[in-house]
């Protein structure tokens, strides 16, 4: 029996950090081996929130790619291209538009979330509002069955069944049930933690409270030294709570069982202090991101290797993307049946 496809993607934004380390690349390292993996560089929808200025969006491709194979991911079991090196996604999201109520868009939690929390860029595009849309298309663009998410990120899928769901509806395929556009299901994560960032709040970029996976012994070490922890916690003779403290569910996640333990137990008898804690964090962190970094640079010497593995991975999506976008084309009459 042939593999399930499944199709997942990041926003060349910035750096990785740790909440894409934890949040959902571990899990693409594990899927490339079960499923037939597709991972795109989503350029397009980083243009929905950098739309005034591109320049960096290129650099950020490049260096996402490198992350992603220095982290592991294998051109020669997933396929790794470039969202717009597959210009069809655009012609199916302007297909999906027609048939998406405005009310549908306008409920997606995350756009909310982000209209509210990002202050310093205008989110006012249309580009920002649809970009569900632009979602749903890549997902459908490549018959992706299975999308893999965290639980926050159900609803983007389920508005992408909803999407394709009304399209076959109102397109319909044949009586044989042929022609109709896959309706992917969510793949819950198996590896995913929702990281919090060091001020609290769900890791990103756009807070600026990332810790990057590449970030060096000093840039961990400032970072970390930042951090807030159990806010109730004023004093070292304070009993504190490691359910609440972003360093301790930062340090669970890289740290044995037992010396977690140790440390959830001697915060909540104030036996050990806060700075103890971060120093420990510091050593363990850093002495975890090493072997990322030495492949990262390893990787790095090799000029114009990210967009060698990009234009094989867009040559390979091709077959598959030229047959749904023809079928689409024949459902709406744009080309002859």
């Amino acid at each position: 029996m042939s593999r399930k496809r499944i199709l997942t993607g990041y926003r060349p934004t910035g750096k990785l950090h740790l909440g894409h380390w934890f949040g959902n690349l571990q899990n693409m390292l594990e899927l490339q081996h079960d499923y037939d993996a597709f991972y795109f560089v989503a350029d397009w929808h980083a243009m929905t929130t950098m739309w005034s200025d591109t320049h960096e969006i290129r650099r950020y491709t490049e260096e996402q790619v490198l992350d992603w194979l220095a982290a592991g991911l294998d051109p020669e079991r997933c396929t790794i291209y470039r969202q717009s090196d597959v210009p069809e996604v655009a012609e199916l999201a302007l297909y999906f538009t027609m048939v998406t109520p405005m009310s549908w868009l306008e409920r997606v939690p995350s756009y909310k979330e982000q209209r509210d929390q990002i202050t310093d860029k205008d989110l006012g595009n249309v580009g920002f509002f649809e970009y569900p849309l632009l979602q749903a298309a890549d997902i459908t663009i490549v018959n992706a069955d299975l999308v893999p998410v965290g639980e926050d990120q159900l609803p983007h899928v389920e508005l992408t069944r909803e999407i394709v769901r009304r399209f076959n509806n109102v397109y319909g395929g044949g009586a044989d049930g042929k022609g109709f556009l896959v309706e992917p299901a969510a793949l819950i994560a198996k590896i995913g933690a929702r990281v919090p960032g060091t001020d609290g709040r769900k890791m990103s970029k756009s807070y600026g409270n990332a810790i990057f996976i590449s970030d060096g012994p000093d840039e961990i070490r400032a970072k970390v030294m930042s951090m807030i922890t159990d806010p109730a916690r004023k004093l070292k003779t304070d009993a504190g709570d490691p359910d609440v403290c972003p360093l301790h569910q930062i340090h669970k996640l890289i740290a044995p069982a037992g010396e977690i333990s140790e440390w959830d137990s001697c915060c909540r008898s104030a036996e050990c202090g806060c700075v103890s804690h971060k120093k420990k964090l510091i050593e363990d962190l850093t002495a975890y991101l090493t072997p990322f970094r030495e492949r990262r640079i390893e990787l790095a010497e090799k000029p114009g290797y990210a967009w060698e593995v990009l234009a094989a991975g867009a040559e390979r999506a091709r077959p598959v993307v030229r047959e749904v976008i023809t079928n689409v084309r024949r459902l709406t009459h744009i080309e002859a049946e």
